[in-house]
């Protein structure tokens, strides 16, 4: 017999295949709607002001305005190289996500034809914006559009570079090709879009309840923890530490809160302790389920 007993293993409840099947159903409407947003963007805004993504669908747009090809069809093709690289290391499901995506975006580009502002800072704006919000659907739900992301992943672990530092570097020479083709003003205007789309992406993956970290150090931790508790109904988690120039032991008091309680939260630390040492940062992503005080 022993003093301390492990816990058993809390095993996760297998799915039944009703509920695999829902979750692929779904994930495929979601990524059929990211799609159907996607095209709209680029026939509705960006096609008619000769205004281009990065990546493949970029690359695509550029060969379709010089070949007068089907842009679907190149849009499908061109990204079929990079589906045979991701099976190696990404898996099947994934790849058939990719596949249903891109094949998605291919139909619905032959469906929408037409525009709605001649306008180019307002076709910048708000094609960046339902642009990423179609493709921010998409990355949520397992899927992607665009074959250089599946290549830049590959080549980072490869080279030791960021993702982001190996699309940047494909984009520029995508761009700068825009630049030729569409006039330096059309070129710049396509880098502003990549950028809406890129940020509206996050928002889509993350959400908008930006949520911030809280680090408090203070004379006073108790106190502090139970009038965080008590006055903003948040729960705190105290940490052992020890400072570096006096060598003390310090508890820290650890906390998630919204970003529209930091300013309370502030006043009711400083109210306690005008010395307490305070640290907040952006948090992109909660988890978790809050156990509350009994």
């Amino acid at each position: 017999m022993t003093i301390f007993a492990k816990k058993p293993k809390v095993q996760p409840k297998p799915k039944t295949k009703l509920e695999i099947a829902k979750e692929i159903i779904f994930r495929m409407l979601f990524i059929t709607l990211g799609a159907l947003i996607a095209a709209f963007a680029l026939e509705a805004f960006l096609l008619p002001n000769s205004i281009i993504d990065g990546g493949v669908i970029g690359i695509s747009m550029m060969v379709s305005h010089i070949t007068k090809w089907n842009l679907g069809l190149i849009i499908f093709v061109l990204n079929l190289p990079f589906l045979f690289l991701a099976l190696q290391k990404m898996g099947k499901m994934f790849v058939c996500n990719v596949l249903f995506g891109v094949a998605m975006l291919s139909i619905f580009v032959n469906l929408i034809h037409f525009h709605i502002t001649d306008d180019n800072l307002l076709a910048t704006v708000f094609g960046g914006m339902i642009l990423g919000a179609g493709v921010g659907i998409i990355l949520k739900n397992e899927g992607a559009l665009d074959g250089t992301e599946i290549l830049s992943i590959r080549l980072a672990k490869k080279f030791g570079f960021s993702v982001g530092e190996v699309i940047m570097f494909f984009n520029v020479f995508i761009y700068t090709a825009a630049g030729f083709l569409y006039g330096w003003d059309s070129a710049m205007l396509s880098i502003l879009t990549y950028f809406i789309a890129y940020k509206v992406i996050d928002i889509v993956q993350e959400g908008m309840d930006s949520s911030k970290s809280a680090l408090i150090i203070s004379q006073h931790p108790k106190e502090i923890g139970d009038a965080i508790i008590k006055e903003l109904d948040i729960s705190v988690t105290y940490q052992k530490g020890k400072g570096g120039y006096s060598g003390q032991e310090k508890t820290i008091i650890y906390c998630v809160i919204n970003r529209l309680e930091v300013t309370k939260m502030k006043k009711l630390i400083h109210s306690i302790d005008p010395e307490a040492f305070l640290v907040i940062q952006e948090v992109h992503e909660v988890e978790g389920v809050r156990i509350k005080k009994k």
